[in-house]
């Protein structure tokens, strides 16, 4: 039986590396795994020496937060040339967050219109009178739901008061659906930052101190006793700290459903390079010390990390440049292209195994959001999304990044990687070549949600 196409390479699976091993596609699915000779195929794509992962299922990014959803097709090329096959992407859009079935519906079309990759979508709720589209979103795909401790904008990125919080969590159970939330608390955040204002300190480094590890780890209690109280299966978006993942354990064993992601800047950013980087490394929230960073590596050995993420936000150029005032800067970083790469590199500077590469950054991210068994993991019969990686010594330049020409910026430019993305797959087609995005739009489609099977753990 001869396949469309065989791949070759050192495949990368979470319980480790198949080295000289091969990934036979048929259609756009995987149909065999092998190792040594290779099976008779219409093509043979040869990356000896080089790996072969999964495609990497982003978990959190934010195409259409800076100029709407025009902005999918934008870094879905810069995704796609990360080794970036699936995304989830946030709901908070530009001018409107994705609230109700019929915006839902509306992004889908342009995310099957303008995606180079496969994107699944999240949902969130209103302010006011939002808990009654809560039924009609997860019917229409929506593959998980957002909401907010802290409020960035009333209407697109609204704060969620804890009586209506409580009541989207019930009904957010009956769903199936995981719900992520932005973990930190307003009134904490808002008093530093009028204090920081009032003595004149807008320096960067106050963002971090405006923004202290007290106000993630309130944050958190709150969501996980209201997952105990309503059996929702709560998940904090984003931790810089590690206590925020003890905490999530913790709630686990008194039996909760709580979980929690770290993008991958709390894995090696520390406040030092926010001093450094100014607006191009404010993120909320921001960069903790050097010492979190590697109490963050502890948590991720022991198994306490749900996935890596990157919390892909392609602001503008000109919002991130500091003139004097770091609360005027916009909040988020670009990350997905430099995903693979750094996430390869950060691994092996350690020491550790690329199998958890294929694990946190492919296949958990797929369970989480109800994307696996078809995305996240090379296995028979999932579609056929690869990243292949070249091992060696490169340095992360901004100005290759594939993207609208205000989103080329990095707060990764100029860091040594001892990995690049040599190719991308989507469903068995090649879709960057280490050079150029081949994909074009609408090559990628929406993905919704495979089942309503909960995966927290």
């Amino acid at each position: 039986m001869q396949f469309d196409r065989v791949i070759k390479g050192d495949v990368v699976l979470p319980e480790g590396v198949m080295e000289r091993g091969y990934v036979a596609i048929r259609g756009e699915v995987i149909a065999a795994i092998g190792q040594g000779a290779l099976p008779p195929a219409a093509e043979i794509l040869d990356h000896s020496g080089m790996l072969i992962l999964p495609g990497l299922v982003d978990g959190h990014m934010h195409t259409g937060s800076a100029v709407g959803f025009p902005g999918i097709e934008g870094a879905s090329m810069s995704a796609a040339a990360g080794g970036v096959t699936t995304c989830v992407d946030m709901p908070y859009d530009v001018p409107r967050a994705t609230t109700d079935a019929a915006i839902f519906r509306e992004k889908v079309e342009w995310v099957n219109r303008t995606s180079h990759m496969d994107m699944a979508l999240y949902g969130t709720i209103t302010k006011h009178n939002g808990l009654d589209a809560i039924a009609g979103l997860a019917e229409a795909g929506a593959c998980s739901f957002k909401l907010s401790t802290y409020e960035y904008d009333a209407t697109r990125f609204p704060r969620i008061d804890n009586t209506t919080m409580v009541e989207a969590f019930r009904r957010i159970a009956q769903t199936g659906l995981m719900v992520g939330i932005h973990n930190e608390d307003q009134e904490i955040v808002e008093g530093a930052i009028a204090a920081a204002i009032a003595t004149g300190r807008t320096d960067p480094i106050m963002h971090a101190r405006t923004r202290p590890p007290l106000c993630e780890t309130m944050a958190d209690l709150a969501i996980f006793e209201m997952a105990m109280e309503t059996g929702a299966h709560v998940h904090i978006a984003h931790s810089s700290l590690a206590r925020g993942l003890d905490l999530a354990e913790m709630f686990r064993n008194q039996g909760a459903k709580t979980s929690g992601e770290v993008c991958i800047q709390y894995l090696c950013m520390t406040e030092e390079d926010l001093v450094r980087l100014a607006g191009f490394g404010k993120c909320n929230p921001p960069f903790r010390t050097a010492e979190e960073v590697e109490r963050m590596w502890g948590v991720l050995a022991a198994g306490k990390i749900g996935y890596v993420s990157t919390d892909h936000a392609p602001w503008g150029r000109s919002k991130k440049v500091y003139n004097g005032d770091i609360f005027a800067c916009g909040a988020g970083l670009t990350g997905m292209q430099s995903f693979a790469p750094l996430m390869a590199t950060l691994l092996l500077e350690r020491g550790l195994p690329l199998s958890l590469m294929a694990s946190l950054c492919a296949e958990r991210p797929a369970k989480f959001h109800g994307l696996y068994p078809k995305k996240g993991a090379i296995r028979l019969g999932f579609d056929a999304d690869l990243c292949v990686l070249e091992r060696g010594d490169f340095v992360f330049d901004e100005a290759d990044i594939q993207d609208r020409e205000d989103a080329k910026w990095s707060p990764y430019h100029g860091r040594a990687m001892r990995a690049r993305v040599a190719a991308t797959y989507l469903r068995g087609a090649k879709i960057w070549d280490g050079q150029s995005v081949l994909a074009r739009p609408g090559t990628g489609q929406f993905v919704p949600r495979q089942h309503r099977e909960q995966f927290w753990a």
